[in-house]
């Protein structure tokens, strides 16, 4: 994904069970508890239980989750520019 393209950034919770996500860039990290991903909106937190990622289209900017779903927060991360999926950083070490 260019880094300069920015997509509208949605969310549709379904009964705090999942849900699907646009304008996502990378999704940074997940485990049943929390997954952090990052939007054009700034870093997304999802916290809650038996959290997984069901769907990842990073080229599309779409995600679909699945379990349950306690917490939304958003936060802006100032000065740091993405250089990358967190995957292509691991396979380039």
């Amino acid at each position: 994904m260019d880094e300069k393209t920015t997509m509208t950034h949605k969310l549709m919770l379904k009964d705090r069970k999942g849900g699907s996500f646009t304008g996502v860039r990378d999704v940074l990290s997940f485990d049943l508890n929390e997954i952090l991903m990052e939007t054009d909106c700034g870093m997304l937190q999802i916290k809650g239980k038996e959290l997984h990622v069901s769907r990842l289209d990073l080229e599309k900017g779409e995600v679909d989750i699945d379990g349950q779903v306690d917490a939304l927060s958003y936060s802006q991360v100032p000065g740091i520019k993405k250089k990358g999926s967190l995957f292509g950083k691991l396979l380039s070490s």
